[in-house]
């Protein structure tokens, strides 16, 4: 992962208010750099870790992460502040990532095993959502064991479940936003969202309940 936090400019942190929309509008109309650095450091870990949780795979995400920047750069001047500059952000990192797995072939071929990035408490805030209001064994688990079981559970999904439950959950996006980013109606995106978390309630029950 790119380290970029170095020593700035004092002009950078007269950014840190200003919105993503007028940031990525500067570097549009003025080739503002500082502008387009802040948006950089604004969004590095979230979208590094939505890349490497979509690629599993850190030299494919260090690779999707580096194009995406460049192509946020080469696409400036087709940016318009009429739409919210995430989604449009997202979008392009989702593009890269597809690209990766046709470009590798690794559809299929990423482990499950494979080392994880820390700090996702989306894994959490997903189980509670899993949770009935009956009582069951999540509240007899330890939190870590609940967060690997989640993490495996969803690298499982198909691709196309598996990345709503990462922009939802692990991004914060709204329904609206994915919908967006992926190119698909809104009503598809919460269908996926359904079924996604249809299957992880029936894996669950497969791996726990029938135990």
């Amino acid at each position: 992962m790119p380290d970029l936090q170095q020593t700035l400019p004092e002009t950078l942190a007269a950014h840190d208010a200003t919105s993503d929309e007028a940031l990525m509008a500067r570097v549009r109309d003025q080739a503002d750099y500082e502008a387009f650095e802040t948006l950089v450091l604004r969004y590095e870990k979230p979208l590094y870790n939505y890349l490497l949780r979509y690629l599993r795979n850190p030299q494919m995400a260090e690779e999707a992460f580096q194009n995406t920047i460049a192509r946020v750069h080469e696409k400036r001047e087709l940016y318009s502040e009429d739409h919210r500059f995430r989604p449009w952000l997202y979008r392009i990192a989702t593009r890269q990532a597809v690209d990766e797995l046709r470009r590798e072939g690794r559809h299929q071929a990423a482990s499950l095993d494979q080392q994880r990035t820390s700090n996702e408490s989306g894994a959490a805030s997903l189980m509670d959502m899993l949770e009935s209001g009956t009582p069951s064994p999540y509240e007899q688990m330890e939190a870590e064991e609940r967060r690997d079981w989640a993490r495996r559970a969803i690298d499982a999904l198909p691709e196309h479940l598996r990345v709503v439950v990462l922009l939802i959950y692990f991004q914060g996006l709204k329904y609206r936003e994915a919908a967006d980013i992926l190119e698909i109606p809104v009503g598809t995106v919460k269908s996926r969202l359904n079924t996604a978390l249809a299957q992880l309630n029936a894996a669950w029950r497969d791996e726990y309940l029938a135990s």
